[in-house]
């Protein structure tokens, strides 16, 4: 079977007239997506109408409910909103984005959200994605949070879902991520955690990334990947699990540099465990590299530079400590 996964995306500039056709808004560049058996993007923004920008915040994304449309029309079958975006016009559209996400999983094709929830416990809910129709393969997928960890990360601390309040899968203490993927890893064949992590800009993972990501990997996860540093950072094996430290930007209204434009899709061959007892196993792992146009979408790299795509792959991977 196969994973795909993707980094941050959103609908702001450019990217926002794309919805007045949800169906169709990302699909002209998501073939890789849509291709897969399943496909898992970051949604880096608040989802709902109304509300006020969080005015201690330099940049604030909204889109309207329709955003879960159109990323279930690009093929993506589960989205997490664990990140320093999901409340940026704070609390009132809640109900209505709320709403909107049950009318995703029900639709069809249907969209999962992860990472977000009404209350804590809602927000580390596991999705849940069965490859081959009830009784096939099952894909476990937890979003989490540790953007706090970045110094230079949005006051968004106090975001976190708890008992009784709504928001943010919040690991900066990992004790209840680690403890939803163990109990992922007890019922589905392949677990897989997205975490929005790691400092803006850096292309090699910090200690902290590398410290959490072996930690998560011996909870239970196979498969292991993060976003939030909008450039990409290394990918390659960890012990029995397989890592992406960074996916970079997706679709993405600015073009600030060549590493925060560079992109593309993560496709993961993955092996199911051959008995109850046994751990998921990626045998294969291949990037559809692409960059990030004026119009906010990723198309395929000219083949003149997928040769330089390949080769700062392999130099992100050493600098990430990771084995091919």
């Amino acid at each position: 079977m196969t994973i795909a996964v993707a980094g941050d995306v959103h609908f702001e500039g450019v990217l926002r007239d794309r919805l007045r056709d949800p169906a169709t808004a990302l699909a002209p560049t998501t073939s890789a997506l849509a291709a897969a058996d399943v496909a898992i993007v970051n949604l880096e923004t608040s989802v709902g109408t109304g509300g006020r920008p969080d005015p201690a915040k330099r940049y604030t994304f909204q889109a309207p409910p329709s955003a879960f449309a159109a990323l279930a029309g690009a093929g993506v079958d589960v989205a997490t909103m664990a990140n320093n975006h999901a409340l940026d016009f704070g609390r009132e559209p809640l109900p209505g984005m709320f709403d909107a996400l049950e009318r995703a999983r029900r639709a069809d094709p249907p969209l999962d959200v992860v990472g977000f929830g009404r209350d804590a416990a809602e927000a580390f809910r596991a999705g849940r994605t069965e490859v081959g129709g009830p009784g096939g393969t099952l894909v476990a997928t937890i979003g989490a949070t540790v953007a706090a960890l970045d110094p230079t990360a949005d006051p968004t601390g106090s975001w976190a879902a708890t008992a009784d309040s709504a928001g943010t899968a919040d690991a900066v203490d990992p004790t209840r991520l680690l403890r939803a993927v163990a109990r992922a890893d007890s019922s589905a064949d392949v677990v897989v955690a997205y975490l929005h992590w790691g400092v803006q800009g850096e292309r090699c993972p910090s200690r902290e990334q590398r410290s959490l990501a072996a930690d998560v990997v011996a909870a239970g996860a196979d498969v292991v990947v993060g976003s939030h540093t909008h450039r990409l950072q290394g990918d390659g094996r960890l012990g029995p699990g397989y890592v992406a430290y960074g996916l970079g930007n997706y679709a993405w209204y600015t073009q600030a540099s060549e590493a925060t434009s560079t992109t593309g899709v993560l496709t993961l061959t993955v092996r199911p465990p051959a008995s109850p007892s046994g751990r998921a196993r990626v045998t294969e792992a291949a990037w559809t590299p692409a960059r990030i146009g004026s119009d906010g979408l990723p198309a395929p790299l000219r083949s003149a530079e997928v040769a330089d795509f390949d080769a700062d792959r392999a130099d992100l991977r050493a600098c990430a400590g990771l084995d091919d």
